[in-house]
């Protein structure tokens, strides 16, 4: 069994990790979930962060060959189109995108968004198996986060996005449409049923209370022993409860609104204007019906 090499990207503004992973054997890599910069109060985008990524890849002799979302991300909007516009890699995600289309075209009236999944180069199916190089990549499907969320497992390691936090962390939220805490807790046995020696790579640390430094990686046995949520011996009952009462107390994501509109598209910015600007669509509703 080949084991990959890992380089993390850790981007603070998002609390996101992106990953470089490449097949020791050929130098043919991957980059999971990987970020644009980009300033809500501004409307400015670039690429420094894509661009780490990719002189890292050139510095060790590694050809991208695909970026892997692990779903459509509501905290950051991703830079996968421009590293395949740099190398020609491909853009895999979770066939149940489709599912994340449809639940969106109508919440932002994105009436050219295609919902069969056609913006990504490739959708994967639980249980699939490709190859990056040399080395075997299976797809978890694990959703409850969100219906398309998938984890990616190259050897003895499996990059989660954002189901798993850091044990002293816990679990993602479930409340976006689409998702479910029920499901989610399915879905997180399902990857504590691996190994306990698997190591988890995460998407996302936020800094438990008491804790100084960033971390993003794990393994099953430390979940199980001392996840705050979903330790073993936590029932599917009280993971729900627990969950759906923390969900109704967390605020929305600041880059929700052009996150979602951008990530479905497989990051790609609306049609520009003549005036060579895209144009995002922020949803107004008067509250109690008003106005």
């Amino acid at each position: 069994m080949t084991e990959p090499l890992i380089e993390a990207f850790f981007d603070e503004p998002t609390n996101t990790i992106s990953y470089l992973v490449a097949d020791p054997a050929t130098g043919v890599a991957a980059v999971i979930d990987p970020v644009v910069d980009f300033d809500m109060a501004s409307g400015e985008a670039d690429t420094r962060s894509a661009e780490r990524i990719l002189a890292v890849a050139q510095e060790r002799g590694w050809h991208i060959a695909m970026v892997l979302e692990t779903h459509a991300h509501a905290d950051h909007l991703s830079a996968a189109p421009f590293i395949k516009a740099q190398t020609g890699a491909r853009i895999g995600i979770g066939a149940h995108i489709r599912d994340v289309q449809r639940i969106f075209r109508p919440v932002f009236a994105m009436d050219d968004l295609k919902t069969d999944g056609s913006d990504f180069d490739r959708l994967f199916e639980d249980g699939e198996r490709f190859a990056i190089g040399g080395m075997e990549v299976e797809v978890m499907h694990l959703p409850g986060h969100t219906p398309a969320d998938v984890a990616y497992r190259i050897g003895s390691a499996v990059f989660v996005g954002d189901t798993l936090f850091m044990p002293d962390y816990g679990t993602a939220r479930a409340d976006f449409p689409g998702g479910d805490a029920r499901t989610l807790y399915r879905s997180i046995r399902r990857l504590l049923s691996l190994p306990d020696e698997t190591r988890l790579f995460l998407c996302h640390d936020y800094k438990a209370p008491g804790r100084e430094d960033y971390r993003w990686e794990t393994t099953v046995g430390e979940q199980r022993r001392s996840s705050v949520h979903v330790h073993d011996g936590v029932s599917e009952d009280d993971f729900v409860a627990m969950r759906e009462k923390r969900d109704a107390g967390l605020t929305v994501p600041k880059l929700l609104l052009p996150s979602i509109q951008v990530n479905v598209r497989a990051g790609r910015f609306p049609q520009a204007e003549d005036n060579g600007v895209s144009y995002l669509r922020v949803p107004v509703k008067w509250k109690g019906g008003a106005g």
